[in-house]
């Protein structure tokens, strides 16, 4: 996953703490990170890990992407 803002690198735990509706788009997808009690998985691995293919792959990399653009966008930061 090619994912904005470097959360890509950071913790599932810390960007779903930071970021509560990117659990959310991962529920609506069956990958259970925010019930996960390890946690220690990048965000950029979460994906692939549970093996959906490119296309849902994709989809929940848009989702997250436009979530964070307007985050970003509300608080002052250029898209």
């Amino acid at each position: 996953m090619n994912l904005p803002y470097g959360i890509g690198e950071q913790g599932i735990n810390k960007v779903i703490e930071e970021h509560p509706v990117i659990g959310e788009i991962l529920e609506k997808h069956d990958i259970g990170c925010v019930t996960c009690g390890v946690g220690i998985c990048l965000m950029n691995d979460v994906v692939s890990i549970h093996s959906l293919g490119e296309a849902i792959e994709t989809q929940i990399e848009e989702e997250i992407t436009n979530y964070m653009n307007t985050q970003n966008t509300t608080e002052g930061e250029p898209s």
